[in-house]
Order: structure tokens, then C-alpha cells, then sequence
């Protein structure tokens, strides 16, 4: 058996006026875990589509040679006829079809006449779901399951295809430590059995500790590739790679000056809006000027539940309990009211409900306080270029111009986009939920220093985040949610990842 499976070389890709990949070349190895890092708008997805044929063969430069022999891929059909299967960051499952349906979408078990077996189609999706550790009835439907138990049916429905070269675009990013701890684990468990995986992961502490190799790319070009069985590669070499020089610290260094408290929340109490269940529990908080507040928690503690619902009351029911904007009891019973207080809150979600993708980086920056560029019912169109031209040189969005639609743009230019958008209202608070979901950490110091610039000039920031590591490195004061109960709340300098996980999965009385 040959060595090497995948030989990706000499790939170029243009798109209009733009060089996504310059002469890159991947090599990979039979049976390996390889990853594949780089900065946003580096190319790696780019060259994760020409292998898996989303761009087909002709539409570049290059040569792919898969298991020995050069192959034209057409379409996606034709690399998972070959068994390259990609699971993509947004994940391609049906809500409202059973997991067993999910699985064997497009590749159904028929019986005879052609009509679906059922019998055999859930008795195969269970065998694939004990291979990938999940214990979940075949027929429960997809819109039930978690982030994590949904990656898992991916990975099932890959297996499905007999997948021989399996591409994972950031299968982690929306996970919690330990949903990221057993996809990792099972990825282990797949290389043993032979599969071989690509990651693409800007969470370089798990590339680092799974990965046989990586290649780098910067700015559409192959840089360097890295042999982890050696022993000599670091988290600092990766970034030094991905980046082009030394990074010296994850968090820029930022000087603590609280003063008077600007938005505090009391008894805040949220029900479920479809379920006869409380989703946030009589919470308390508190944030002050030139202050980030963290807020930290495991899957399904409640911290997005908290945080919309406070946002204009966008999420729950029957929701109770007092906000206080500099002492002052305010309404937020809309999201306009919540604007109009001061109040902004950048989704987690950004691809779904932070941005029009399908819209210029103008439109996207003025979409939240048009009010501001509109007199007697007409948008200031000039004005409306100005503000954008302006968030995009001081966030330094890199984008070619505010004309250029926000879907073409890389995820860390996006999320700059979202943060233009709300800083563009003036708010006195400003909610961030997990505001570097999937970016890398170029983009990540980049987002870190505009947080550091808005607390300085006496904004009051709360961060939402999955990553404990980034709460302590960026945070004042951090609470901790449990079942939609605040459980701690911790200064940063008495923080440790081991004491807000304890607070974080600290056990409660069910509620309802």
C-alpha cells in the first residue's frame, strides 16, 4: 500500500480579482490525522472544496492524485464515490427528519421495488451510532439532539458512505470541552481503524495534541508543514507560521478601571417557549464601566437564553425580573427598546442572524440604527458610506471594499462586521456571545484589542464564551451559570479553569 493517499499539487484557484490559492500542494498520509491551518481568508476551505469537487475539476490549476492514481472530480458525488467525505462547519443535517433519515439521505436502503426497508435502515444507522459512541434512538428526530450528538450523526453518515479520507471543517467550534474531548477521542478511534482525517481547527491546544502532521497556509500559499510525531512542534511555531511573526501573548494587556455600574439584572427568571421548563433561574449580574463580565457555562446552562432574552426580550416566556440601566429601572420589552437603552447584543450566531450574507459590508454596519441615516423617511446614502468606511479602517476589516458583499468575506471580517453594526448604535452595554466562534488567532487578538478599546472609553462589555482560557485572559469578574442558575461569581484574579468548571457543573435541584 502506498504511503501517501492524498496529493494535492501545484493548486491555483482565481475567483474574480482574487487568488484564493497560489501553487498549494498537500500531501497525506495513510491512516493519519492532518491538519490544515491558517489564518481566516487563508484558503483551507477553499482547497477542502476543490478536493471534495465543490469546485469542480477545471475550474483550477493543479493536479489531485488520490491512493496512487490523478482523478478529475467532477462533483461531490464523484469524491464520495472515491470515499472523500467532508463535514462542513455548518452542518448539512435535515431538523425534522430522524437521525436515520439524516444518515442515509441520498443513499437510501431500499427493498424490494424500491421502497425505503425501514426495518434495515434504522437496524444500520443504530450499528453506526454505536460506532461513534452515541446512544440515541434511530428515529428520534435531529431538531432533539445537541451541537455535539448532531456532529456525531455526520460523522455516522460518513461512515455510512465508507468513508476513506474523512475532511472535518472546525467540528469543535460550537462544542463545550467535553463534547470536544469525545469527538477528539473518537477521531483517535477512526485513524485506528484506519480512516484518515483532515482538521481544519483555529483551536491549536487540540491540533497540537492529535494531529500526526500540519500544513500551514498564509495568504492563499502552502508556508510550512510540520511533522507532530517529532516532538518539536509548539502552539507558538503553528502561529508563527500562520501569522508571519511572533505573537507574544494570546491577550493583549489591558489596565482595570471599573466605576459606576451600568446594567444590572435582578431575579431574572425565563421560560422555555415551547417547553414547560425555566431556562434561566431567578438570575443576578451586575457590569460596570470599563469592565468585562464574563459569563461561563456548560451546553444548555442557559448563558444565550440569559443574554437574549435581556436583549428585548428575543427569547422565552413569561420572563420576570428587573433591569436597571445606571440605576434607573428601564423596559426592554423589545428589541428596539433594548437599542434604545443602550443595550447591544452580537449573536452567536452570526452567519444566521448576525448578518445579511447576502449584502455589502454597508448595509450590514448601518442595519441596526438606520434611524441615524435616514431623515423624514430617506436613507443618507453618502453618510451611510462614510460610517461603514469608517468601521472599516478603524476595526480593520479587511474587505475590498464597503461594497463588497459580507458572505465573500473571511470569519474574522465577518465578526468585525457584527461589532461595526452594534458599535454603530452608541450602546452603554454590549453583549458578546461567543465572539470568536471559529476565527483564527490573528483574528482573535484583533477582536480582543477592540474590546479593550471599548472598555477603556467607559463602555461596559459582557463576553459569553465556551473557552475558559479566553474568559480568564480577557475578563474582570466572571460568573458562572448551571442550569440556568447563577452558581458563582468569581473575580479573575482568584479564577482557575478547575474552579469555574466546579462552579459550572456545581449540581442543582431540577427546575421548572
Amino acid at each position: 500500500m502506498l504511503d501517501t493517499i492524498l496529493d494535492m499539487r501545484h493548486i491555483t484557484k482565481t475567483f474574480p480579482g482574487v487568488v484564493a490559492l497560489r501553487d498549494v500542494s498537500l500531501a497525506v498520509r495513510h491512516g493519519e490525522i492532518h491538519a490544515v491551518c491558517g489564518e481566516n481568508g487563508a484558503g483551507k476551505s477553499t482547497l477542502m472544496k476543490v478536493l471534495s469537487g465543490v469546485h469542480p475539476a477545471g475550474s483550477y490549476d493543479g493536479e489531485i492524485v488520490f491512493d496512487g492514481r490523478p482523478v478529475h472530480l467532477r462533483g461531490i458525488r464523484d469524491s464520495e464515490a472515491l470515499g472523500i467525505v467532508i463535514i462542513h462547519q455548518e452542518l448539512a443535517l435535515v431538523p425534522h427528519l430522524s437521525i436515520a433519515e439524516n444518515i442515509f439521505l441520498g443513499n437510501e436502503r431500499r427493498g424490494r421495488g424500491g421502497l425505503i426497508d425501514w426495518n434495515r435502515t434504522n437496524a444500520e444507522a443504530a450499528a453506526l451510532l454505536a460506532s461513534v459512541g452515541l446512544p440515541e434512538n434511530p428515529v428520534t428526530p435531529i431538531v432533539q439532539l445537541g451541537v455535539g450528538k448532531q456532529q456525531l450523526v455526520e460523522i455516522a453518515k460518513a461512515l455510512a458512505k465508507e468513508v476513506r479520507l474523512l475532511i472535518l471543517d472546525e467540528p469543535t467550534a460550537a462544542l463545550n470541552d467535553v463534547d470536544s474531548a469525545h469527538l477528539l477521542d473518537l477521531l483517535r478511534q477512526l485513524r485506528e481503524r484506519g480512516i484518515t482525517c483532515i482538521l481544519i481547527s483555529h483551536k491549536l491546544n487540540e491540533v497540537t495534541a492529535i494531529a500526526d502532521s500540519i500544513t500551514v497556509l498564509r495568504d492563499g500559499r502552502t508556508v510550512e508543514r510540520f511533522d507532530v510525531r517529532s516532538g518539536a512542534v509548539t502552539q507558538d511555531r503553528v502561529i508563527r507560521a500562520m501569522v508571519g511573526r511572533e505573537l507574544t501573548s494570546f491577550y493583549p494587556t489591558r489596565v482595570s478601571s471599573p466605576a459606576e455600574e451600568v446594567l444590572r439584572i435582578e431575579d431574572w427568571t425565563v421560560r422555555h417557549p415551547t417547553q414547560d421548563r425555566l431556562v434561566v433561574d431567578h438570575a443576578n449580574l451586575s457590569v460596570r464601566a470599563g469592565e468585562v463580565v464574563g459569563v461561563a457555562g456548560l451546553m444548555g446552562a442557559g448563558r444565550t437564553e440569559l443574554a437574549m432574552s435581556v436583549f428585548g426580550r428575543s427569547y422565552g416566556r413569561d420572563i420576570t425580573g428587573r433591569l436597571f440601566l445606571r440605576g434607573r429601572e428601564i423596559r426592554a420589552r423589545t428589541v428596539a427598546e433594548a437599542i434604545g437603552n443602550g443595550i447591544a447584543y452580537a449573536t452567536e450566531d452570526r452567519k444566521r442572524f448576525g448578518l445579511n450574507l447576502i449584502d455589502d459590508v454597508r448595509r450590514n454596519v448601518s442595519a441596526a440604527a438606520l434611524g441615524r441615516l435616514s431623515r423624514l423617511g430617506w436613507m443618507n446614502d453618502n453618510e451611510e458610506i462614510r460610517v461603514a468606511e469608517e468601521s472599516r479602517r478603524d476595526l480593520n476589516i479587511r474587505a475590498p471594499s464597503v461594497m463588497a458583499v459580507v458572505g465573500g468575506l473571511s470569519g474574522g471580517n465577518q465578526q468585525k462586521v457584527v461589532l461595526s453594526k452594534w458599535l454603530f448604535t452608541d450602546p452603554d452595554v454590549l453583549i458578546l456571545d461567543e465572539p470568536t466562534r471559529g476565527i483564527d488567532v490573528g483574528a482573535k487578538y484583533e477582536i480582543y484589542t477592540i474590546v479593550n478599546r471599548l472598555v477603556a472609553g467607559g463602555k461596559a462589555v459582557i463576553v459569553i464564551s465556551s473557552e475558559l482560557p479566553e474568559l480568564l485572559g480577557m475578563c474582570d469578574r466572571i460568573y458562572t451559570l448551571s442550569a440556568g442558575r447563577i452558581t458563582g461569581e468569581v473575580p479573575v484574579a482568584e479564577a482557575t479553569q478547575e474552579k469555574l468548571m466546579q462552579l459550572m457543573a456545581e449540581d442543582r435541584e431540577p427546575i421548572g
